[in-house]
């Protein structure tokens, strides 16, 4: 898993690619639709999409003449599980910091503890 995670960040570290995801994220587009904003060439973008397909993000398909490139939403749940997890393990330090901010806050005439009449 962290393996395939530091693949998909290092994909997403760059801000074209980030681009190419997002535009994607509205549905699929060829490699020439792709590069229209940019003042890149179709090869460049091409590459950006393997980046982007070597981790998982992209696939490319075959409709006819057209090669739509799809995004892969469940790449997005293991970044967003990933990223979850840890939200929650510091959502849990900061919880237990405020536990002890006030247990020092509520112990009157204690060092650190904030007494009556005190200047904060």
């Amino acid at each position: 898993m962290a393996d395939e995670l530091s693949k998909v960040f290092a994909a997403l570290a760059d801000p074209t690619r980030r681009d190419i995801v997002a535009r994607l994220a509205a549905g699929d587009a060829t490699v020439g639709e792709l590069a229209e904003p940019y003042d890149v060439t179709v090869q460049a973008v091409s590459k950006h999409l393997k980046v982007l397909e070597g981790a998982g993000l992209v696939t490319r398909g075959r409709d006819a003449q057209r090669r739509p490139v799809h995004l892969e939403a469940n790449v997005f749940d293991l970044m967003t599980k990933w990223i979850e997890r840890y939200r929650r393990e510091a959502e849990a330090r900061y919880s237990r910091l405020a536990d002890v901010l006030a247990e020092l806050n509520d112990a009157p005439g204690e060092a650190g503890g904030l007494q009556e009449g005190a200047v904060s």
